[in-house]
């Protein structure tokens, strides 16, 4: 039986939010337009934070409403707090995406708030939204500032949500396959959202396919990383995940061509090359 997962792409969110100028809403909803007709069944469109925090973010709600629905894909935002949830709710998106940290410095950092408080607001989400919720853990492999995270507390923040659909991030690209195996044999979570900063991306991706993830987060052109985690480069880029799992037989039901298309036009657009190698090399047409 052929083996299907689902992929969101993350490039308009966790990939813009990187890039050092401000795109307005409408170039980032043409984006997010763009992926859908590649039939991407997920993208994350906008993050619901602090304009004068990330910048690159502003006018989430301009994006949504800018957007041209298409059948099929489930369009989501990032949320980090209660007040970030219920824009994100009024906004007529699909899913929420909550996002909290595994260290106590990063959660400072990124959502000024302690680990306890991002908890007990996942909670609160979970708890009170009419719409589906996923919950992301940041730095669950390594954290900038506090270096190795103990797996054992990225278990215990997955069990505290049994109810919830969970995302286990490399946010630094530090996670290995053997490490990845373990952690997601450990706590059975659903997805991963992987960067390639040390050229593991991939490979973690396929120790987490075998390990029985089913969502896999992944950014067009590999764009990407943390505005508050040093030197946290790209994503794991969507076409070249797309190609790995088309030779190994997994069904996404992503158009190469047209992704690969979209992230041709994201790099004219940006006016520099991406990161990612297939939206270059182009998808091959052998056996």
């Amino acid at each position: 039986m052929t083996r299907s997962v689902t992929i969101c792409d993350v490039g308009p969110r966790d990939g813009l939010q990187n890039e050092p100028q401000t795109l307005e809403p409408a170039f980032r909803a043409q984006l997010v337009n763009r992926l859908a007709a590649a039939g991407l069944p997920r993208v994350e469109a906008a993050s619901f934070v602090r304009a004068d925090a990330v910048p690159q973010m502003a006018g989430a709600e301009e994006v949504v409403a800018a957007i041209e629905r298409r059948d099929g894909t489930e369009y989501s935002g990032l949320a980090l707090n209660e007040k970030g949830y219920e824009r994100l709710a009024a906004s007529g998106l699909d899913r929420v995406n909550f996002t909290l940290a595994a260290t106590e410095s990063f959660s400072k950092r990124n959502a000024n708030q302690s680990v306890a408080e991002a908890q007990a607001a996942a909670e609160s989400v979970i708890a009170r939204s009419e719409l589906p919720v996923t919950l992301t853990i940041s730095v669950a492999f390594g954290c900038p500032f506090e270096g190795r995270v103990d797996p054992g507390m990225v278990a215990e923040i997955v069990a505290r949500f049994p109810t919830a659909e969970i995302v286990l991030a490399d946010t630094i690209g530090v996670a290995t396959p053997k490490q990845v195996r373990a952690l997601v044999t450990r706590t059975g979570v659903a997805g991963v959202h992987l960067h390639n900063t040390r050229n593991t991306g991939y490979a973690n991706a396929v120790a987490a396919l075998e390990s029985g993830v089913t969502l896999f987060d992944a950014s067009c052109g590999g764009l990407g990383g943390c505005p508050y985690a040093p030197r946290a480069t790209g994503n794991i880029a969507t076409e070249d995940l797309v190609y790995l799992f088309d030779g190994e037989g997994v069904e996404t039901g992503i158009d190469l061509d047209g992704l690969i298309a979209a992230s041709q036009w994201l790099e004219g657009a940006l006016g520099r090359p991406l990161e990612g190698q297939v939206y270059r090399a182009g998808a091959w047409a052998g056996e």
